[in-house]
């Protein structure tokens, strides 16, 4: 029941090429820096994982987390809401040059797609992106006299995730804005990593505020002092980081 691992590269140790991997966060709000630079550590090192597909809110801001993944060529399609986010320049220009796919997705429709991945709904219907491009090739049918899309579950090899505070049997909470997408990721996943604050003993969490049970979490690592995203930006950082 101790998920606890002893360090990033082993948290991240089992993604393999062409797997999809949801990543946490909206913007910088509970991205898990740690678990993304570690998962470029691996692949600077080794060459792999490569051919990811990626499922994320964003494209990444500024040359740090999700955009400097994207920026090491290990991403080849990106599934989010929001490609052009605060800096996506990194996205931006991959995609202008046709490296790299983009499915873009309308954020409610994103979410549950996730939900339902977690849920083992295979698909629903719902009326966002109704007569757009979007909504092109898919099935539509009626109810109640109005047009729905059906859409798809969203399932994933692995999540990465940032939580607040974890248990050792992996029961979670989050920070304010940072839960996000986080708790239904852990839930569509077949493996959730989860970088946490920090680490207490089974009990030390209140039952009433467990936002995701440990039942869907796998793995964590303890990270004290997690990076922000927005701070890094600022400081104009490049990943790797530099002190």
């Amino acid at each position: 029941m101790d998920k606890r691992v002893p360090d990033l590269a082993r948290a991240v140790a089992g993604i393999q090429d062409g797997m999809t991997v949801m990543i946490g966060g909206f913007g910088g709000a509970g991205s898990p820096i740690e678990l993304i630079h570690a998962l470029i550590d691996r692949y600077r090192a080794t060459g792999h994982p490569r051919d990811l597909v990626v499922v994320n809110n964003n494209a990444g801001n500024g040359h740090v987390g999700l955009a400097a993944l994207i920026e090491a060529g290990m991403v080849r399609k990106l599934v989010c809401s929001f490609p052009r986010s605060a800096d996506p320049v990194v996205f931006t220009q991959l995609y202008l040059a046709g490296q790299i796919e983009l499915e873009l997705v309308p954020q409610g429709t994103l979410a549950e797609r996730i939900r339902a991945g977690g849920a083992g709904i295979p698909a629903f219907y719902t009326p966002t992106s109704y007569g757009t491009d979007l909504a092109d090739g898919k099935p539509v049918a009626e109810f109640e006299g109005r047009p729905y899309v059906q859409e798809r579950w969203l399932k994933a090899d692995y999540a990465l995730v940032k939580a607040e505070t974890a248990d050792t049997h992996g029961n979670l909470t989050y920070r304010a804005a940072a839960r996000n997408f986080g708790p239904l990721m852990c839930m569509a996943a077949s493996v959730a990593v989860v970088q946490a604050t920090r680490i207490v003993a089974p009990g030390d969490i209140d039952p009433e505020t467990v936002i995701t049970p440990g039942i869907f979490v796998q793995h964590i690592v303890e990270i004290p002092h997690p990076h922000q995203e927005e701070d890094l930006n600022r400081a104009n950082a490049a990943y790797p980081l530099e002190g």
